[in-house]
């Protein structure tokens, strides 16, 4: 399946269809000095004949996006818009949208899991935080890949069923590699130099009359998780909305994930209706057991989420802001609306299963 960084990682990250590594190791040092006459230069000696790029496969198509990227981020930057410079960029940049299935620009994928590491790292700053932010987001993609796995799996069952339970022990097991990612991040980058000198690199790019958002972190979709745990049919309207803005910006895989599951009926709806039909003060063995799974993994994702808006608070504090909203496009705001919903749905599965023991446990004192 095209897309999915299993299959395509390695390719994409040895492949330099444009020649550029020595062109883009200088970037740095051009972005320093806001050299935007040598930044136009790059960019206009790196774009392709449309012949040459039509024959690259999807991975060289891919890296010549990845490439193409970090000229257009840097250029932004500057105030300059990369197309307005170099304008025969559109053709080529739209192309490559084609070939991949993704849109005409770089996203997350590119600018971390698709980006060489050591000495061929594709980078704005070549400051070592950028790296270790970079490092931090690519680290939660096999976990990721691996939940959607299991949360397909937990859309085909009910919470009777063993295997329910057993997916979500998965999935938290996965998700937590988020949590440490996102610790890392609030130990080794101070919310400054997030806030000052690499959110500019992330601004939006026009290409063709449509404004395409820089390659954020921000794109990495934990709500594809979300979606078959509680979203699919328990979220809110600026939740919907933000996700309708965000899904062009996902991998074809997992856009395709979402259109199957987007409409379903959630892991937490399953279980609140299971739950109910019970009745009694004693549960199924299996219908407790998957209750204090998808306990667990709501938990993780309410971690995540409360460090997440701890680091955007500060990042986007008065004091060290440049802009009003994340690179995703989303404002603080709504960071806590999710994180809000998300305990929501944590509380109401512990509620549901409060004072309901497994049957066949023990009644009286022992059973504390």
């Amino acid at each position: 399946m095209f897309g999915d960084p299993r299959h395509t990682t390695e390719e994409v990250r040895a492949a330099d269809p444009l020649g550029a590594d020595a062109l883009l190791a200088a970037v740095p040092a051009m972005n320093a000095r806001a050299d935007t006459a040598a930044l136009t230069v790059a960019l206009r000696a790196l774009v392709p004949d449309l012949e040459r790029a039509a024959q690259w496969n999807v991975g060289g198509a891919l890296a010549a996006m990845r490439d193409l990227g970090i000229l257009l981020g840097s250029l932004k930057r500057h105030g300059v818009q990369p197309l307005a410079a170099v304008p025969e960029a559109l053709p080529v940049l739209e192309l490559l949208g084609r070939r991949t299935d993704m849109i005409p620009r770089d996203t997350v994928h590119h600018y971390t899991t698709w980006n060489p590491t050591g000495p061929r790292r594709r980078s704005y700053t070549g400051h070592p935080i950028e790296a270790l932010l970079q490092d931090a987001v690519r680290m939660v993609f096999p976990g990721l890949v691996a939940a959607l796995d299991d949360c397909a799996r937990i859309a085909r069952l009910e919470p009777y069923d063993h295997g329910f339970a057993a997916a979500l022990h998965r999935v938290a097991g996965h998700v937590r590699a988020m949590v440490d990612a996102i610790d890392l991040t609030v130990a080794e980058v101070p919310p400054a130099y997030f806030a000052v000198t690499l959110r500019p690199y992330f601004e939006e790019v026009e290409i063709d009359g449509r404004d395409y958002l820089g390659p954020a972190a921000a794109q990495v979709p934990l709500w594809l998780v979300d979606l078959t745990l509680w979203q699919c049919d328990r979220s809110d309207a600026a939740y919907d909305a933000f996700l309708t803005e965000s899904l062009p910006y996902a991998l074809p895989s997992w856009r395709a994930f979402h259109a199957r599951h987007h409409g379903g009926i959630s892991a937490v709806s399953k279980l609140s209706a299971a739950v109910s039909w019970e009745g009694a003060d004693r549960l199924p063995p299996a219908l407790h057991d998957s209750a204090e799974a998808l306990g667990r993994v709501l938990r993780i994702l309410k971690t995540f989420r409360a460090r997440h808006l701890g680091i955007a608070r500060k990042a986007y504090s008065d004091e060290v802001r440049l802009y009003e909203e994340g690179s995703g496009g989303a404002p603080v705001v709504l960071l806590r609306s999710i994180l809000d919903l998300t305990r929501e749905n944590e509380t109401m599965v512990r509620r549901a299963t409060a004072r309901r023991r497994p049957a066949g446990a023990p009644v009286g004192p022992t059973a504390a």
